[in-house]
């Protein structure tokens, strides 16, 4: 619901208002008590609500527009076919 500026034009009396869009506007000052109120026109002031209105929703949530390439590695078993064994040499002297 939008809220409303209404000024008399008696009294000078300001007053804002929340009111529906459809309800008719007011005409009787609440201070004098005279059918003198006018709407004045300001700046509105709405609220969004609901997500992905803000810049920090969208902080974790960053989609890759490229995949990184996969590199074609061998597999361990793949690289050693044999299975390696310590080599002992033994020298006399």
């Amino acid at each position: 619901m939008p809220i409303y500026e209404y000024v008399c034009t008696d009294c000078e009396h300001e007053l804002e208002v929340l009111r529906k869009i459809n309800d008719p506007p007011l005409v009787e000052c609440p201070a004098c008590h005279q059918n003198t109120l006018k709407k004045i026109i300001s700046a509105s002031a709405f609220h969004l609500k609901g997500t992905g209105w803000y810049e920090t929703d969208f902080s974790g949530k960053k989609k890759q527009t490229e995949e990184t390439p996969k590199t074609d590695t061998p597999k361990k078993s793949e690289t050693s076919k044999t299975p390696s064994t310590p080599s002992t040499t033994s020298t006399k002297k």
